[in-house]
């Protein structure tokens, strides 16, 4: 049963259901069988995170968020001190990282005492591994060092400004008066950007409230890609130690159009977040949420067409039958002093004649409401396509840096082993078992390297980097393969050239597209 459930819960490239659907299934399994399900999960688990290294990206995410949400209804109770040993791993071991990301989840879904205190009481070692501890980093904030600065007597007066409910229109005038002139735009979007981020930084619902309310503010000061970046990076710094709020602040700025989704992804592809590509979730959650909007605002705007379009058909329909009552009641006469007259009574030819005119302009409103619509799909369509292009462009440039060259007599290089001499094995299918799907062309029935070396992973930082970041190329090809089939031409403008056999071989697996040799990576 375990093995049925964990294995649909991996499926590539996506489960039967939703992944909450197999949360709650476990959940009431353990407590249904208090003396023999968990158990079986512990054993299921212990099995997938020897194989860790060799799973696919995509499995690996889905596992740490099942993993922490299932523990967050267990008061996160696991035998951490079996897995202790990863604190002597280097930073960029597969394990390592694995209880890195699921104590910062676990974190999230409780707070950082609980935690520290309850969940890894028995395994202290691994206090290291624990997010630091949430809480703003305010550029602007009050204390002798920086009693006197410009930035601090300016956010004082913004948040006096917003405390004594000036318009949003005032603020910017004040903006452009006050901080421009003499500081720079750069600087006034960090007054501003900072002072907001700290006056949001209660809640979400702080948050939300302070972007609804003074967007325009923002988005006057980031007319441009350059300037969004720069807005990105104070996000980052503000919310330092909270991967959590950095995600939910740059999703919501998404939301508003104050960051471009092209944008996003030049800050992902940046060299600050590139080093932590291997070492980190925090880069690739942004992405991949930012990704995830944009194709979810097409499936919006296409659900909106279809609902229009009924609603149109509908609208003709009544129209049409509201004209022809009104044209059949005209049509009824009658002898008035020898001479014909309308049958019907001046009142019901009036109340038709207003159906037929309020039919015709809702009529008239969804036809326009339909074209609108359809700019602004033809509009998301191509801001996908450019979306995607940029994406794999940053891949190829990033992992063009970085990985090791073909040899002279054309062998791949083997990233497991670093011997780049040896060929690259082929990655084997994605399996529907608990068989991971294989990143690293490694054999999965072999025993995993992490049990016999527990203390030991013998893969470099720049091949672990490699390693990843390729995964991470395979996995956003597979998941969203129809949107890049349907551009396939971009993808080819993309990898023109002489693009390295590894970068090629992952997305064209995550596409289960043929390369140019004949064969299917």
């Amino acid at each position: 049963m375990a093995e049925t459930i964990f294995s649909q819960l991996l499926l590539l490239p996506n489960p039967p259901f939703k992944p909450i659907y197999y949360t709650l299934v476990i959940i009431d399994l353990c407590k249904a069988l208090p003396g023999a399900f968990p158990s079986v999960v512990v054993g299921a688990v212990h099995a997938l995170f020897d194989r860790i290294s060799n799973m696919d990206m995509e499995c690996r995410t889905r596992l740490i968020l099942w993993f922490s949400h299932h523990l967050s209804n267990f008061q996160f109770i696991w035998p951490w001190q079996e897995w202790s040993y990863v604190k002597d791993l280097p930073k960029w071991a597969p394990q390592r990282v694995f209880v890195q990301e699921v104590l910062e989840r676990e974190v999230r879904l409780s707070y950082f005492e609980k935690i520290k205190q309850q969940s890894i009481e028995d395994a202290a070692e691994l206090e290291e591994l624990l997010p630091p501890k949430a809480g703003p980093n305010f550029k602007f904030h009050s204390d002798e060092s920086n009693e006197s600065t410009d930035g601090l007597k300016l956010s004082k007066e913004l948040i006096g400004l917003i405390r004594g409910k000036k318009s949003t229109y005032d603020i910017i005038l004040w903006v452009e008066e006050q901080i421009i002139p003499k500081n720079g735009t750069e600087f006034a979007l960090d007054v501003v950007s900072q002072t907001l981020l700290d006056m949001g930084s209660k809640s979400f619902t702080h948050l939300v409230t302070i972007l609804e309310r003074y967007n325009k503010i923002i988005s006057k000061l980031c007319p441009n890609e350059e300037m969004q970046l720069l807005l990105m990076n104070g996000v980052s710094a503000y919310w330092k130690n909270s991967t959590q709020m950095t995600a939910i602040a740059i999703d919501r700025m998404m939301g508003y159009r104050l960051i471009s989704n092209l944008a996003i992804v030049k800050w992902v592809f940046s060299p600050a977040n590139v080093e932590q590509f291997h070492v980190s979730d925090r880069p690739w959650e942004i992405l991949r949420n930012a990704v995830s909007k944009t194709y979810n605002r097409i499936s919006d705007l296409r659900k909106e067409i279809q609902s229009l379009k009924k609603g149109l058909q509908v609208a003709k329909e009544a129209s049409a039958k509201n004209r022809k009552e009104l044209e059949e009641a005209k049509s009824v006469l009658e002898i008035v002093e020898g001479q014909p007259a309308p049958a019907e009574r001046p009142g019901r030819i009036r109340r038709l004649e207003s159906h037929v005119k309020n039919a015709e302009d809702e009529e008239r409103t969804l036809e326009e409401s339909l074209e609108a619509k359809g700019v602004l799909l033809a509009r998301a369509h191509e801001e996908s396509k450019d979306l995607l292009k940029l994406l794999f462009k940053s891949f190829v440039d990033v992992l063009t840096e970085r990985l090791p060259p073909v040899s002279v007599d054309g062998e791949i290089p083997n990233l497991r082993s670093g011997d780049q001499n040896v060929n690259f094995a082929a990655q084997n299918s994605e399996a529907a078992t608990m068989e991971i799907d294989n990143e690293n062309g490694a054999d999965n029935n072999s025993e995993p390297n992490e049990r016999n070396t527990k203390n030991a992973y013998n893969v470099g930082e720049l091949e672990q980097w490699c390693l990843c970041t390729l995964g991470y190329l395979k996995s956003f090809s597979r998941q969203y393969a129809s949107e890049i089939w349907s551009n396939i031409a971009m993808l080819d403008e993309v990898f023109v050239g002489d693009v390295h056999p590894l970068i090629r071989k992952a997305a064209f697996s995550g596409l289960r597209r043929f390369t140019n040799e004949g064969s299917h990576p």
